[in-house]
């Protein structure tokens, strides 16, 4: 199949579903009120409520939940085939993951910007919030070590992004000054710095940068320290003053890239080499479940709902921009996966280059494979439009690591919100203080990276990670399911999807702890055991919760 129909056809499916499905969505399920007041507005405090005008708010949002996922997963999941793969991620960001994502938006907006583990207190009841945030506790100490891992990775990978990328901090700080102090024109000036961004991005392949032996002799050990600082001050400053006009400015960037990748797939138009479906790739597991586990970010993903309900629920100035930021940014991810399956299915060239990658497990999943294959791919759509090589390169690393370093403190900001949630419910009064629980954050997942001596400890928990990210979302589909049954509204639009997460990543885990067992992993044995037993006991507390409601022990709410 021609790539540029393809892609051609993709986005025009998401443009048409964000104008009917999420209006359907908004309007019958979420009742979105634009005079109903939020938490930014109510709670303002200049630090983490602050009233957000919506395209920035979706920069924010967007970049923070893109992350290095939404190119990692589907360059991985491609293994099975495109055909999987374009299916799961078009069918699953429309009715699954933007549901989930704006969802989730709506529940933590309309509860004082709480987190989807604390509102689950008062959807379902107080021992499944416990269970969910010890849940989300787990993922978020992996997500923050694993993803300075990853940067101190990338950057060992693309020297020449170093700088642009850390040339982003003092843009971001001018652009936030000048928007919130100066009160100037956001398009104009964001124009202005997405250009400097990129002027940036052309000295970056004059100047890279190779980190030396400073920390422990390892490179990789110092980026890791370094970034782990620059995650604990990015987290306790005001939202306002780092992330969000960060994360617009990623934003941009990311948009202008995807056009330009697309204007060079318009002129290339590949034929798609690699094949439809691969039925058992050597030494791969199985495409049920793991294809649904594997490409998450571009389809649906568990973190998304803490980020919904982590920050952008604390910014959301008006209930109208929810479709706009959950639903819609979504989908622009759905997008980007997308390009990245046309990239590694199209833009290497023809089968043999795409079978020498995808020869088996081991060769396509290791991050710098699967990166290497989408940067190769998509540089020959950027070399289509006169770009030399190198600077097609350093583009896309810069836009790799940008969005890593996004999820980075974004994760950071949300792990401080649910420690400090977990110590109000405990009674622990220091952690509740901002800068002591971010301070926890940090040296938690500091302690997990450094478990081992080259700074790579959080792989030991890695392999749990996909399963319970996806879990995640089922059970945050749940509570959205449980929300909705207790206000009267029709449920199948997020029961659905809440049953087929649940069972795939329940078989995937199952799957996963007899692997485990068998191999003697009694470390991950033992979590996964406990995290199957926490899920259980969450379903059986939905349970008894609904015939409580039927019997009319717990009344209906009012819209």
């Amino acid at each position: 199949m021609n790539s540029l129909l393809l892609c051609v056809l993709v986005y025009v499916g998401f443009i048409v579903a964000y104008n009917t499905y999420g209006k359907f969505i908004g309007r019958r399920l979420f009742n979105i009120n634009k005079d109903a007041p939020t938490p930014a507005h109510e709670m303002k405090d200049g630090i983490d409520y602050v009233p957000t005008r919506k395209e920035i708010l979706f920069g924010h949002h967007f970049s923070s939940i893109a992350g290095t996922g939404p190119i990692v997963g589907p360059a991985i999941g491609v293994i099975w085939g495109w055909v999987p793969a374009i299916i799961w991620v078009v069918a699953g960001s429309i009715v699954m993951g933007a549901v989930h994502d704006f969802g989730a938006l709506i529940i933590s907006t309309r509860s004082r910007g709480k987190s989807i583990g604390e509102v689950t207190n008062e959807i379902i009841g107080p021992t499944s919030r416990i269970l969910f945030l010890l849940v989300i506790f787990f993922c978020l100490v992996i997500v923050v070590s694993i993803f300075a891992l990853i940067i101190g990775i990338l950057f060992t990978m693309y020297p020449s992004a170093v700088f642009p990328v850390w040339m982003e901090i003092p843009i971001a700080l001018t652009l936030g000054y000048l928007v919130y102090k100066r009160n100037v024109n956001v398009t104009l000036f964001s124009i202005i710095a997405l250009v400097v961004m990129y002027i940036t991005v052309v000295i970056g392949t004059y100047i890279p940068f190779t980190m030396p032996s400073i920390i422990g002799g390892s490179p990789l050990v110092t980026w890791l320290i370094i970034l782990i600082m620059y995650a604990y001050i990015a987290s306790v400053l005001p939202v306002h003053i780092l992330l969000q006009p960060r994360d617009y400015i990623n934003a941009h960037e990311l948009l202008f890239a995807m056009i330009l990748l697309f204007l060079g797939l318009a002129i290339v138009r590949p034929q798609i080499s690699a094949p439809a479906f691969v039925a058992a790739p050597k030494g791969a597991p199985p495409l049920w479940p793991f294809l649904f586990i594997t490409i998450a970010c571009g389809a649906i993903s568990g973190f998304h709902s803490l980020v919904s309900s982590g920050t952008s629920s604390k910014q959301l100035a008006n209930e109208q921009h929810a479709q706009f930021v959950g639903y819609g940014a979504m989908l622009m991810e759905a997008a980007l996966a997308t390009i990245v399956i046309i990239a590694c299915t199209a833009g290497l060239g023809n089968i043999h280059a795409w079978t020498a990658r995808y020869a088996d497990w081991a060769t396509a999943s290791g991050l710098g494979a699967n990166l290497a294959a989408f940067v190769d791919g998509a540089s020959t759509f950027l070399t289509a439009l006169g770009f030399g090589k190198t600077l097609a390169v350093t583009i896309l690393g810069v836009f790799i690591v940008s969005f890593a370093a996004t999820t980075l403190d974004t994760a950071t900001r949300i792990q401080r919100y649910i420690v400090t949630e977990l110590a109000e419910n405990f009674k622990i009064k220091i952690l509740t203080n901002r800068y002591v629980a971010t301070l926890f954050v940090v040296l938690t997942a500091l302690l997990l990276a450094m478990a081992r001596p080259d700074g790579r400890g959080a792989l030991v928990l890695w392999p749990l990670f996909g399963a319970s990210n996806q879990l995640l979302a089922g059970l945050t589909l749940m509570v959205i399911t449980v929300y909705l049954y207790k206000k009267g509204k029709s449920i199948v639009y997020t029961a659905v999807p809440m049953i087929f997460m649940v069972i795939m990543t329940g078989w995937g885990m199952i799957i996963n702890i007899i692997n485990f067992f068998k191999t003697t992993n009694w470390l991950l044995f033992v979590i996964n055991g406990f995290i199957i037993i926490f899920v259980i006991w969450m379903i059986i507390e939905v349970v008894n919760m609904v015939r409580k409601v039927d019997s009319g022990l717990i009344k209906r709410v009012d819209n």
